[in-house]
């Protein structure tokens, strides 16, 4: 086998002696019986190493609005054109590869994956390029620990980057009126939604509100994304102050767990969006009234407040006619002024 692979080494010389005419006979036998094993060993030798192709290279804003016309005219009026005309940022007429990184290869083969989408890339990789300037700003501090983050929804899911979003929002790329945040916000949340739905409520499906009048959709520090007011207070007290305090007398459950140990802030089938259909009922979760010795034969419950009533008379059964102040006071313990 080696001997005949060094013949078919010399098959090229063979060839050109029949090109001069000279050892026609040998050479041409020989070229019939070689030439079907030239070609397969020939097809069997490893291949030369390509060059390595050098890393994509900015190509300039230019070159993208070649084939992206519509694309580009829309971007006209972003926001994100600031990072253009701002020279201290260093994007100065590369402003499409600020986010989807250098163009050149994409602009030589016209293929897909030579260039980053943000909207194909996982969502922590897509939230990653827009955090490079947004993750210092207070409204997205919070961006990498929000509910969002932690289910996978990326920066693009909400937002239209390319082109004014949703409700024609004239000077960027996220809806402003109520409707149409609530019609976005509904999209993934159709039970919060359903709530809405129900007797009373806050006025959300009528468009007077929406959810991010109370959430804010990058994460907060408080819990359930609530936004923050006044001193990282939770977003209930930016419209209803007078529950605020601080009072002398607070109800603890008001300082510690919020409006919602008491109230259903979505919307409830109870009057005054309560988590029970009756006032004491609310009360009594944690105003539990355990009898004592001899309370039986008073006709009374009494030991843990409220000791002194008698909840089978209906006078009793309406905490909020003597303890007014429920939310905290500033003269009474007990809530009564």
């Amino acid at each position: 086998m080696h001997r005949f692979r060094r013949a078919v080494d010399h098959l090229p010389a063979a060839i050109g002696e029949i090109r001069r005419g000279a050892g026609f006979p040998v050479a041409a036998a020989f070229l019939v019986l070689a030439l079907p094993f030239y070609t397969q060993l020939r097809a069997q030798e490893p291949a030369a190493p390509a060059e390595p192709a050098g890393p994509a290279t900015y190509a300039g804003d230019e070159i993208c609005q070649a084939c992206h016309e519509d694309i580009f005219k829309a971007f006209e009026r972003n926001p994100h054109r600031v990072l253009e005309r701002v020279k201290a940022r260093g994007w100065e007429g590369r402003n499409c590869e600020s986010c989807h990184g250098p163009g050149s290869k994409h602009a030589e083969s016209v293929s897909a994956e030579d260039i980053q989408n943000p909207a194909r890339l996982p969502a922590s990789r897509a939230s990653e390029i827009c955090l490079k300037c947004h993750l210092q700003q207070p409204f997205q501090v919070s961006r990498n620990h929000s509910p969002h983050a932690r289910n996978g929804v990326s920066c693009a899911g909400c937002h239209s980057i390319h082109k004014p979003g949703p409700g024609g929002a004239p000077a960027g790329f996220a809806p402003r009126k109520p409707a149409a945040v609530n019609a976005q916000c509904m999209e993934c949340h159709t039970a919060a939604w359903a709530q809405f739905q129900r007797p009373h409520a806050h006025r959300l499906a009528q468009g007077a509100m929406s959810c991010t009048d109370c959430h804010n959709p990058h994460g907060s520090l408080l819990a359930n994304s609530i936004k923050a007011v006044r001193g990282n207070e939770p977003a209930c007290l930016g419209c209803h102050g007078d529950k605020r305090g601080p009072f002398v007398f607070e109800h603890a459950p008001v300082r510690l767990e919020g409006c919602g140990s008491c109230h259903e802030p979505h919307g409830s089938a109870n009057p005054k969006m309560l988590t029970r259909a009756q006032v004491h009922l609310v009360c009594l979760e944690c105003h539990s009234n355990l009898p004592t010795a001899g309370a039986g034969a008073r006709g009374a419950m009494g030991g843990i407040p409220p000791a002194i009533h008698d909840l089978r008379t209906a006078r009793y059964r309406n905490c909020t006619l003597c303890h007014v102040k429920v939310h905290g006071s500033h003269v009474n313990r007990a809530l009564l002024r």
